[in-house]
């Protein structure tokens, strides 16, 4: 059947349809329209805000001074002489020839008991406790006088297996007590070489004896640095302003003239783990720098599409090449360790 067979009221109908389907057409033509210029324009914008990296530089100096390379260990200060004298047998005390806090000799008479036996002080040192009073019934065992030497007393250290190597006999050491921040000078006195430990890592026990100043007490913690080696008004230059090439060799960066910046190789020496000594390839003044680069976050796509102001730049530190040793003049690496030795030498370890 035709179209001018159709009833008039069915035709009409029919052409309705046809327009109501080409606006639809026409409509979703438009919307996919619309999202292909989005679609370009949050490309062009995207690549806008991905500008990959910028490199900037971090500048330092190089200064005369002196640089210093110890091990450190903790320990705590022990007494050397101590005695607790006891009554042989059941007696009673006679006589008191001392008070609490006396100092005394070796060989000084210190109390004396109804039986004949008479307690003498067998070193030098204070009577830090007095237990008993004259007329006072004791029994065998029981204690009378206690005596110790504050003057002198000893710190141990527990050292690993690999610094035992840096520590010797009648090595300079530094004690400085942490209560009351007083340094004093001594050596190490004796070592251990008999492994006290029974874990993947060997210790061994080095001694130093100290001559302490009043106010310091046994049980003190303390904190014992052993020089390794000292350098002194050389230049030094701090050691994240420096990096290494493909051969692990040294160099910094310096500015020409016209902006731009050449790698000046350079030999260092003593390292405390800060700071190096630069034995050459600077002096004292130097200006060097080392790259920091930029990285700008681009984000996601629909960040590029739809955030217009585009994105905030993002800093990534590349200093990430300064974690070397440094190897002294005449060899070997310098480490700026501590080890942890609570209680005299028990505990800690690497």
């Amino acid at each position: 059947m035709s179209e001018m067979s159709l009833p008039t009221t069915q035709l009409q109908a029919q052409k309705k349809k046809r327009k109501k389907l080409l606006r639809t057409i026409l409509r979703i033509l438009l919307i996919l329209l619309l999202i292909a210029v989005l679609l370009l324009g949050g490309l062009f914008i995207y690549g806008k805000t991905d500008s990959g990296k910028t490199v900037t530089y971090q500048s330092y100096t190089a200064s005369q001074g002196t640089i210093s390379n110890a091990l450190s260990f903790s320990g705590s200060l022990q007494l050397i002489d101590s005695a607790t004298y006891t009554a042989d047998a059941a007696s009673e005390v006679r006589t008191v020839y001392v008070s609490a806090g006396d100092q005394v000799t070796a060989g000084q008479k210190l109390i004396r008991l109804s039986n004949g036996q008479i307690i003498e002080a067998e070193f030098d040192g204070r009577v830090n406790q007095l237990l008993v009073s004259t007329g006072d019934k004791v029994a065998a065992g029981d204690q009378l006088v206690q005596v110790a030497d504050f003057s002198r007393m000893k710190v141990s250290i527990r050292v690993d297996e690999y610094d035992i190597s840096d520590v010797h006999v009648g090595q300079t050491a530094r004690v400085t007590v942490t209560a009351t921040e007083q340094t004093i000078e001594t050596m190490i006195d004796s070592i251990n070489y008999i492994s006290a430990s029974s874990g993947s890592v060997a210790y061994y026990t080095a001694t130093a004896y100290v001559d302490v100043p009043e106010g310091v007490y046994p049980g003190m913690q303390a904190t014992i640095s052993i020089s390794q080696s000292e350098a002194q008004d050389v230049v030094v230059l701090k050691i994240d302003a420096i990096s290494f090439d493909e051969t692990n060799q040294a160099y910094v960066l310096m500015q020409n003239a016209d902006g731009t910046m050449r790698q000046v190789y350079i030999t260092t020496g003593v390292s405390n783990g800060n700071y190096v000594e630069i034995t050459s390839g600077l002096q004292s003044g130097d200006t060097v720098y080392v790259e920091v680069e930029v990285e700008e976050d681009s984000g996601s796509f629909l960040d590029g599409l739809f955030n217009f102001g585009g994105t905030q730049p993002t800093m990534q530190n590349r200093q990430t090449n300064t974690e070397r040793n440094f190897q002294a003049p005449g060899g070997g690496t310098q480490r700026n360790n501590t080890r942890q030795n609570n209680g005299g030498g028990q505990g800690g370890g690497r």
